[in-house]
């Protein structure tokens, strides 16, 4: 052969070794692709860039890839990645950071737990936390200052009720507050609670802001780890995707920093956080997709109402339990339609945050203003969509608006929920399976860290309306069930779709990116009892593990 001949069939050679080595097939027992042309498969290939090529049958697949490199997970079973419609990954890092008090169930457990955390902070620091919840605790009062003071005379103490709602400020903390807190006015969309005229140390919703506004700002390092820990812990639970439900513009370029260093394990769908900067910004800039793929901006999120635990979230009628309050309008009706509309002639998605039935009403009000009788393929969406009236739970499917609910809300406020809303209210409450019966596309998250980050308790959660010990035995209203495959539906595809990316993610199929999850079982075949401890292997984004668990000794 001539040698120049002989060189380009050399060169042609390790070019196509090469390219070969790029593939990946990985086989399973089992593959759920969520893909409803072929649900069930054994193989799948994806080249370097982390692009799947194909998904199969074992045999087939490795077929058509001779040479490629190998992956295989045995007895495994390989679900789509899955995608938590909406959390708070900045909140979730920070509870690393601060006091953690999830799952206290006494003021005196809380005390201990912000001892333990206030040794390493400075003389004058402010002691920050957040998870307390007083329906956890025995008299199911909201605390005062005065339950703080004894512990901390000087320090600063505020602490964020697991909802994020409420706050609770020692009077030290009060004392910084720079304006008077006494008498009887309230700030717009919040609620100081006072005895005797005094502030009793609970602020709800935008009254936080007041002490808010005097905590000293987190440096920057912070504020990047914060991102950094709440990612670390979404993929260790098998999470790829997370959408961020309300993102500053200098969380945002926090964001584009770890993504241009290559530093963002999963995919983040980031929402603008209100009628503020980082919406301005995207009206002005159009739709922000990072080159990189694992970050984008093109939605806005906003409040109508508080939350229920605090009695914060916006009714039709009195609370069942205070006839005193209907809740709060965190922002006024008229103010609402005014971004919705603005939002709409930006293009940019809207995703409001509404439980009352009140607060639901109202933004299906507005988007019906805006939207019009032909609404497009606009994927608005209600953030909880708690409480709804009857006459309401239709009106989503008609208008084309998503209901983005935390199955694990309705297993946490079960026990006090009822009381709140009565016998009648209850019944268009945690509504999954009327909603999708009606029509309803249903995306599917956990507003963690007011809910754990893991994706696998709203999966136990959807399928059997049960806590942790399977109480109440056959599920609380079980006819508001989902069945397993819906809700893993709800973890992929659907919330994939309310994210626009249904064309990348949320199934697994040819030409979609290469992220999944590795599980020990198939959660399609056991009792819906076992989804809540499916054992999680790894985690793949772009075909690349993000997370692998120890191997067992």
């Amino acid at each position: 052969m001539h040698e120049a001949v002989r060189g380009l069939a050399i060169v042609a050679a390790l070019w196509t070794t090469a390219a070969v080595a790029q593939v990946t097939v990985v086989t399973a027992a089992k593959v759920h692709t969520m893909d409803a042309s072929r649900p069930l498969a054994s193989a799948f290939a994806y080249d370097a860039d982390g692009r799947l090529l194909a998904v199969g049958d074992r045999d087939a697949v490795l077929a058509g890839h001779p040479g490629a490199r190998r992956i295989d997970l045995g007895d495994a079973t390989v679900v789509p990645g899955l995608i938590d419609a909406h959390g708070h990954v900045a909140n979730l890092g920070y509870t690393f950071l601060r006091a953690d008090l999830v799952g206290t169930r006494s003021k005196a457990e809380v005390i201990e737990r912000l001892r333990a955390s206030a040794k390493g902070l400075a003389p004058g620091d402010w002691l920050l936390g957040r998870g307390w919840d007083q329906n956890d605790w025995p008299e199911k009062d909201f605390p005062t200052a005065a339950d703080l003071d004894a512990a901390f005379p000087d320090r600063p103490v505020w602490l964020g009720r697991i909802d994020g709602h409420a706050g609770w400020a020692n009077s030290a903390a009060l004392r910084a507050v720079t304006r008077d807190l006494g008498g009887n006015w309230q700030p717009d969309g919040g609620r100081i609670l006072r005895t005797g005229g005094r502030p009793t140390g609970v602020f709800v919703d935008a009254a936080m802001d007041l002490v808010d506004a005097v905590v000293p700002p987190v440096d920057e390092a912070t504020a990047t780890r914060a991102l950094e820990l709440g990612m670390k812990a979404a993929v260790e639970h098998g999470l790829t995707g997370v959408h961020d439900a309300g993102v500053s513009l200098a969380d945002l370029r926090r964001y584009q920093r770890l993504a241009d260093a290559g530093k963002m394990p999963l995919r983040i769908d980031a929402m603008a956080d209100g009628d503020g900067e980082s919406f301005g910004w995207l009206c002005e800039k159009g739709l922000y997709r990072h080159p990189g793929g694992r970050l984008q901006m093109r939605a806005v999120k906003l409040y109508i109402d508080g939350a229920l635990g605090s009695r914060g979230a916006a009714l039709i009628e009195p609370y069942s339990d205070d006839h005193d309050t209907h809740g709060l309008l965190v922002i006024a009706p008229t103010k609402l339609r005014e971004v919705v509309a603005r939002a709409r002639g930006c293009g940019v998605q809207v995703a409001t945050h509404a439980i009352g039935d009140r607060g639901n009403r109202e933004v299906l009000d507005a988007f019906e203003q805006a939207l019009g009788t032909h609404p497009g393929d606009h994927r608005w969406r209600i953030e909880h969509a708690q409480v709804l009236a009857p006459a309401d739970l239709p009106r989503l499917a008609k208008l084309g608006i998503i209901a983005s609910m935390q199955p694990t809300h309705a297993t946490s406020d079960m026990p006090w929920a009822q009381d709140r809303l009565g016998p009648q209210r209850i019944v268009g409450s945690y509504a999954w399976r009327q909603l999708r019966d009606a029509g309803t596309r249903i995306a599917l998250g956990s507003d963690f860290p007011v809910e754990s980050v893991d994706p696998r308790l709203g999966l136990y959660a959807a399928a059997t309306r049960t806590d942790a010990d399977g109480l109440p035995a056959g599920g609380w209203r079980p006819e508001e069930k989902l069945t397993a495959f819906e809700a893993l539906r709800g973890f992929t595809l659907d919330a994939a779709y309310a994210g626009f990316d249904e064309a990348r993610v949320g199934s697994l199929e040819a030409g979609k990116r290469a992220d999944f999850v590795v599980l020990a079982e198939d959660p399609l075949a056991i009792d819906p009892s076992g989804l809540k401890s499916l054992t999680v292997r790894a985690t793949y984004v772009d075909g690349r593990p993000v997370f692998e668990a120890p191997a067992s000794r």
